[in-house]
């Protein structure tokens, strides 16, 4: 029996198209859940949307559409992506404007309230509206939130509930100085020395008279959730608490091993504001959360007025799914920022893939068809320690090398012994040497099957059939 794996993204705030970093965050989890469902484990797998707060409001108001019917029309973009970018059928995919999701959201308020942790205080601050979050002095950089320097801070005065973040300072201390809670590990370093330079309590509700699209406060018309509290919850309500009538919060956050997957900017809100949550509700902390960087285009950041955005849903529908899950794959870093051009991708698709797996696949099976009676018997064999070691520490990038050098060392075993001579002048040698190359390409698409599902099925299709596939990856200009 294998372990219980819950597996999450982050929730993208839904006003904006879905753009190639956050489609980075979904393959990347894509391939980590795929891998350990062939491992054995049982994998709960989650995504969705976040759909309350400030600036939904306002871009709704300015397209003078209902927050429900923009939150809907944007939610049906982002549910459109598993299979855009074919991800897993048992995708668990929430909106945080689902019923059950508020009702959880409201729960764990109850709970953090009945510990004592919210209090009710009027505040004055700098508020970033594109963080949805107050600023602190030691957060501005030339006077704007590090994050959103095209924004200026709005000033906010006004009476809020408040969560007691500072009351967890040592919880949190001790939580952050265990290995491995975060991934990369100087990550970890970073969010240990954020809190040990002294946390402050964080504003956890809006006056519904200023915001009123959010979940309202429990016993307080007057307020409604800070869209952070609100969207938090999220991991968890997905696997149906607080009532848990399924049992799967039990199984995969009490008892399994939970792994969040998030970008850079996130640090603060998944690895500080949302476990000290969880250790106010008496909740388990989440074991794992792996922190990617961002991807740029042209060495710039990807805006529209600079017109370098990059579209994931053109780009599959332009070279396919497979082409673009394998480039974010193995030509974008795990942990780093990357620069995404198109220039790099089409290089990369016709190296790698036109001139790579599919030509290779093409020979293989050409001699195949061609010479041998039948179809290969093909061997199972077990992962190599270089494939499974790289993708333990989340390495797609180490994975798809090592599966690439073996790709070209068929390649090159196929151009040194030259079987389509060989099978003429010594036919039953020549057989021979077909059937283990055919034995290879089935390895080599065993490795590929988390990161290609897709080209990995037709590669195994065309093994058994003993036949040429259709070209896996036309040449592109």
């Amino acid at each position: 029996m294998g372990k219980h794996l819950y597996l999450t993204t982050t929730l993208p705030y839904v006003n904006a198209d879905p753009h190639i970093g956050f489609a980075f965050e979904l393959v990347t989890a894509d391939i980590i859940a795929r891998y350990r469902k062939l491992l054995g484990d049982e994998v709960f797998f989650n995504t969705g949307t976040d759909e309350h707060g400030q600036k939904i409001f306002q871009r709704a108001s300015e397209e003078g559409k209902d927050p429900q019917a923009y939150v809907d029309e944007y939610a049906a973009k982002f549910r459109s992506l598993k299979g855009t970018l074919g991800l897993s059928d048992d995708l668990h995919f929430i909106r945080t404007s689902d019923a059950h999701h508020k009702a959880a959201a409201q729960e764990i308020w109850r709970r953090c309230l009945a510990k004592g942790d919210i209090y009710k205080k009027k505040y004055k601050g700098l508020y970033c509206v594109g963080d949805e979050m107050f600023l602190r002095e030691s957060d501005l950089v030339q006077g704007r939130c590090p994050n959103h320097p095209n924004l200026v801070p709005q000033e906010v005065e006004e009476e809020n509930y408040f969560f007691k973040l500072t009351k967890y300072q040592k919880q949190l201390e001790a939580y952050l100085s265990k290995e491995g809670v975060i991934v990369p590990e100087w990550r970890r370093g970073e969010a240990l020395k954020f809190v040990r330079d002294g946390l402050e309590d964080f504003s956890v509700s809006r006056e519904k008279s200023r915001l009123s699209w959010g979940v309202p406060v429990p016993d307080d018309d007057s307020q409604v959730m800070y869209v952070w509290f609100d969207a938090l919850t999220n991991y968890i309500s997905t696997l149906g608490w607080p009532e848990d009538e399924a049992g799967n919060f039990k199984k995969f956050w009490t008892d399994g091993f939970t792994l969040q997957l998030a970008g850079k900017d996130q640090v603060r809100f998944q690895s500080i504001m949302w476990q000290a949550m969880l250790m106010s509700a008496d909740l388990s902390t989440t074991k794992q959360i792996l922190y990617h960087g961002f991807i740029t285009s042209g060495g710039q950041k990807m805006s529209k007025s600079i017109g370098n955005v990059i579209d994931p849903i053109a780009l599959v529908e332009q070279y396919g799914t497979d082409a673009v899950r394998y480039f974010l794959a193995r030509h974008v870093h795990p942990f780093e920022d990357s620069d995404f051009t198109m220039e790099r991708f089409t290089d990369a698709y016709n190296a790698d893939l036109a001139n790579g797996i599919g030509n290779l696949a093409a020979r293989v099976m050409q001699l195949a068809q061609t010479n041998l009676g039948g179809p290969v018997a093909v061997e199972m064999k077990p992962y190599p320690e270089e494939y499974t070691s790289a993708l333990t520490r989340y390495e797609t990038n180490a994975a798809l090398e090592y599966v690439w050098s073996r790709i070209q060392a068929l390649d090159q075993k196929i151009n040194q012994m030259e079987p389509f001579k060989l099978v003429k002048t010594d036919p039953e040698k020549g057989k021979q040497l077909i059937t283990e190359m055919v034995r290879e390409l089935a390895f080599v698409d065993l490795l590929l099957e988390p990161c290609m599902p897709e080209t990995s099925r037709k590669i195994i299709e065309a093994i058994v059939a003993n036949k040429k596939p259709e070209n896996l990856f036309p040449r592109k200009k």
